[in-house]
């Protein structure tokens, strides 16, 4: 284990080497703790890292509760990257087979940054202005303009500020992604580093910005002079992060680009800038927005229809029976049922006629016929229905001028 932390502390980070070395550490003591039979690593089994993620899942952390998911599967990862080194150089001390599989690694949360809006972000750079320290001023002014790590802010040097033609650029060092670059000074921000600069104590060997009694200034510094500022403008723990999601936040809410904040933000790939594209996405919110205003349509309709309004059924209904109507009467027969035979209607079972469809009678009282119904050619009619007008009779026992259909063969 200890020529393996040797190895990788050519390669990888002093922060990813202690890591390592502290998971490793971990694993070790826990197994010659619980199973002194264990004397190397190639004796080591799977039932002993079973052992360990439940262990770290039992664990509570330093702030209370269990160990956040991303810390387990973070120690995991450094264990199985040991033992797949170990492979790989064909050592001697090393297990016969891989120990650590993928489904050892619990299912990580994709949490969405947490940054402050717009009212907490005011509230906090008005009280960062107001702090009579003014390593605070300056502090926040670079976190929440620039949107840098505290890592690259205690990085800067003195040379860090560069005139680009007519602007002003902060050159940010190389920091967690390998990769240096530009991002624009804001004027207030510049004033303030100029400040800084006036009073800075002259004959230190150090060339880093920040420094405290010639020795550089820790990251507890930063954390303190963010909590300060955040309890003078009333709100709860904030860190120094957090004004780098809200940059982030506050830019592509206002329409910047996800390249040009990566490229702020110095991100290597777009995927990690996509995440605050799930912040605020205008096309879910446009499409939201416009869909809510015919829900509210719908909500604030009457509670009646118009008497214009016409269904489906309704249309179809009167359609149907545009269709029907016939001369003398209409059909009743049912829609669902089909007929074929719409030359003989008039002696369907079905055709319906009633006393509107008589034929007007003229001034002499004799009968109008319609057309093709005259008595001249009744008998060369066949299965045809004809109306016929009763004379006064006080026998009769129906009305005078009361007219019956009367079926002609």
């Amino acid at each position: 284990m200890q020529h393996y932390l040797e190895q990788i502390a050519g390669t990888l980070r002093p922060g990813t080497v202690k890591n390592a070395e502290l998971t490793l550490r971990e694993f070790a003591l826990m197994v010659a703790a619980e199973d002194t039979t264990v004397t190397c690593v190639a004796e080591l089994k799977r039932r002993h890292v079973e052992r360990y993620r439940q262990w770290l899942l039992e664990r509570p952390a330093a702030r209370g509760g269990p160990l956040h998911r991303h810390t387990v599967r973070d120690r995991l990862s450094k264990l199985r990257g040991f033992f797949r080194r170990l492979d790989e150089w064909d050592a001697v001390d090393r297990p016969p087979r891989q120990l650590v599989f993928d489904s050892d690694f619990p299912i990580a949360d994709e949490p969405l940054p947490r940054f402050l809006d717009d009212a907490a972000a005011a509230k906090l750079l008005a009280a960062g202005r107001r702090d009579p320290d003014s390593f605070v001023r300056l502090a926040i002014e670079i976190l929440a303009r620039t949107g840098m790590p505290r890592g690259e802010m205690l990085g800067l040097t003195i040379d860090a500020v560069v005139q680009i033609g007519s602007a002003y650029w902060l050159r940010v060092p190389v920091g967690k992604m390998h990769t240096d670059r530009y991002v624009p000074l804001h004027p207030q921000l510049k004033t303030l580093l100029d400040e800084w600069l006036l009073h800075r104590p002259e004959g230190l060997r150090s060339n880093l910005l920040f420094t405290d009694h010639g020795r550089a200034v820790n990251a507890s510094r930063i954390e303190a002079a963010v909590r300060r500022a955040a309890e003078s403008a009333g709100l709860g723990r904030v860190t120094p992060h957090q004004l780098r999601h809200t940059l982030a936040t506050q830019a592509i809410n206002r329409g910047m680009s996800l390249e040009a904040i990566a490229a702020l933000l110095g991100h290597r790939s777009l995927s990690m800038t996509r995440v605050y594209a799930r912040i605020a996405d205008r096309t879910v919110a446009d499409e939201y927005f416009a869909i809510s205003e015919k829900v509210e349509a719908l909500y604030d309709a009457p509670p009646q229809l118009p008497a214009d309004a016409e269904g489906s059924e309704m249309a179809k209904l009167r359609r149907e029976m545009h269709r029907r109507m016939l001369g003398n009467g209409y059909c009743a027969r049912p829609v669902e049922m089909d007929c074929h035979f719409e030359s003989i209607c008039e002696s369907c079972t079905f055709f319906v006629t009633t006393i509107e469809f008589r034929p007007p009678s003229n001034a002499s009282g004799t009968m109008q016929w319609p057309r093709g119904r005259s008595p001249e050619n009744i008998s060369s009619m066949d299965s045809s229905a004809v109306w016929t007008e009763m004379l006064p009779d006080e026998s009769a026992t129906a009305g005078p001028h009361h007219r019956v259909p009367q079926a002609v063969l």
